[in-house]
């Protein structure tokens, strides 16, 4: 579908200092400025922060990952929220491709924050009207937002990437069953069989699998690892032994948020049998930080045309992170 040109007066679009190339990114498939954002600290090291142009009765797309310094992220995402409402714009878009706080999403401790619902809460009281993120950690947090939340799918730019492979011997396989629904979905889009670990979680940097449990791994030689994020690849570490074990000799590792802390890009490219890490710049990772084995993929195509129907009011199922 041909759409018309969005009208740039229209909108305005800024970035959080998280990941200004993914924002730039987006307004360029948008065919949009990106505005300046002025972020500066007081010697109190209280955040200072104003947005470079005008938003008045405009819509205000912010876009701003949740990644380390993940509370200083926050807090500037808040205040860009509240300068654009208070300013008087028409429309806040918070437009928060990783958000971290997903992992925390219920209440398994005694004394604990829900925090995935406190965060949430907070983007309202700011001022956001509406909520664009993608891959949540679980279903559930979908429902702590109380204004409209699109959670996307990175699940086109991995197959479209995919289709350069070979995976006719494949078999997907997730880390533990909460992720395995949403990589038998993917599984199901490449015509693959699924798998997924009996995970138990020690510590939050320890994991210990027992087993795999779906379509019988053994006899397959290639296995692709999908999961919604890495942090200090710890399940993936672990899986892989699990695969390896089991006969696997290629794996492919593939997840959406790739925040790869304590050195767990390092140690999962140690691994000889895993051939490629395949991520998404929704964590923007610096280009001293990569490995020849990563490989990143863009979701600005993604947020772009989410951004694009929302404003000619179509659907966006077909991007829409549960969807078929």
């Amino acid at each position: 579908m041909t759409h018309s040109p969005i009208p740039a007066e229209e909108v305005r679009f800024f970035s959080g200092s998280s990941n200004p190339a993914l924002a730039a990114s987006i307004a360029g498939e948008l065919g949009v400025p990106l505005d300046d954002t002025h972020i500066t600290r007081f010697s109190n090291d209280n955040l200072y922060i104003q947005l470079g142009a005008t938003v008045r009765y405009r819509r205000v797309y912010i876009v701003q990952s949740l990644t380390p310094p993940t509370n200083d992220h926050l807090m500037e995402l808040l205040m860009m929220l509240d300068i654009a409402r208070g300013a008087a714009a028409s429309e806040v878009h918070a437009i928060i491709p990783y958000y971290s706080f997903g992992r925390s999403d219920k209440k398994d401790a005694a004394r604990i924050s829900i925090t995935a619902r406190l965060v949430a809460d907070l983007l309202k009281t700011a001022g956001a009207t509406h909520v664009m993120s993608m891959m949540f950690h679980s279903p559930q947090v979908h429902g702590f937002f109380a204004m409209p939340t699109d959670p996307l799918s990175a699940r086109p730019v991995f197959k479209d990437y995919l289709a350069t492979h070979d995976l006719s011997d494949y078999i997907v396989v997730a880390p533990d069953m909460g992720s395995a629904k949403s990589a038998a979905r993917f599984a199901k889009s490449l015509n693959l069989p699924i798998a997924a670990g009996n995970k138990e979680r020690i510590s939050d940097t320890q994991v210990k699998i027992s087993g795999l449990v779906g379509n019988q791994v053994r006899g397959h030689k290639h296995a692709l690892v999908y999961d919604d994020e890495i942090a200090t690849g710890g399940s993936i570490h672990e899986l892989s032994r699990v695969l390896i074990e089991e006969g696997v000799e290629n794996i492919l590792v593939v997840c959406t948020h790739g925040v790869f802390t304590r050195g767990g890009l390092e140690r999962l490219a140690d691994v000889p049998q895993i051939k490629e890490i395949i991520t998404t710049d929704t964590v923007y990772l610096p280009p001293e930080r990569r490995h020849p084995k990563l490989k990143i993929l863009s979701v600005a195509p993604v947020f772009a045309g989410a951004i694009r129907h929302n404003l000619h009011h179509e659907s966006i199922n077909e991007l829409f992170v549960f969807g078929e």
